[in-house]
């Protein structure tokens, strides 16, 4: 009787063993590759505090708070601060180099005063800003008591 392992005839035996090792390697790499540059490189909205849309209750409705039912929004451009609520909108140029937070902060408590119950907003930033100037319009916003502010890029909240 012949042994099956051995090889009776001309040519070489053939090795049917795959080494899968480096097909692994270069798998988890490409998957690691894919993980760090996927859908994280974009913020498109942060809240802040409390949502200004609602909490979701034990039946995973959201509740709608009471508040104003006007929208208000701060957007921050290059040639200063955009302010818009309801169907109305004003602008705010820059003076000089710098954006004219004190103007900014005025017309916000002028809105408030129209709106006291309103405590949300939102504030847009053009991508290439320096987020020196988002966190200036913020402050602005708590100053003015709209505290509930979420954050958008400027194509997200308009």
């Amino acid at each position: 009787m012949q042994n099956p392992d051995s090889h009776s005839g001309k040519g070489k035996q053939v090795n049917f063993e795959l080494n899968l090792v480096p097909f692994i390697d270069l798998m988890s790499t490409a998957i690691c590759f894919l993980l760090m540059t996927a859908v994280w490189t974009q913020v498109s909205m942060i809240q802040i505090g409390s949502s200004i849309y609602g909490k979701r209750n034990d039946t995973g409705q959201v509740e709608q708070p009471e508040r104003e039912q006007v929208n208000l929004r701060v957007d921050v451009t290059h040639q200063g601060y955009v302010v818009n609520w309801g169907k109305q909108s004003v602008r705010i140029p820059k003076v000089g180099e710098e954006w004219d937070q004190t103007t900014l902060v005025k017309q916000l408590g002028d809105i408030k005063q129209k709106y006291p119950n309103k405590l949300d907003g939102i504030i847009t930033v053009q991508d290439d800003l320096k987020y020196n100037e988002l966190i200036r319009g913020m402050d602005a916003m708590m100053i003015a008591k709209f505290t509930e502010i979420a954050i958008a890029t400027q194509g997200a909240g308009q």
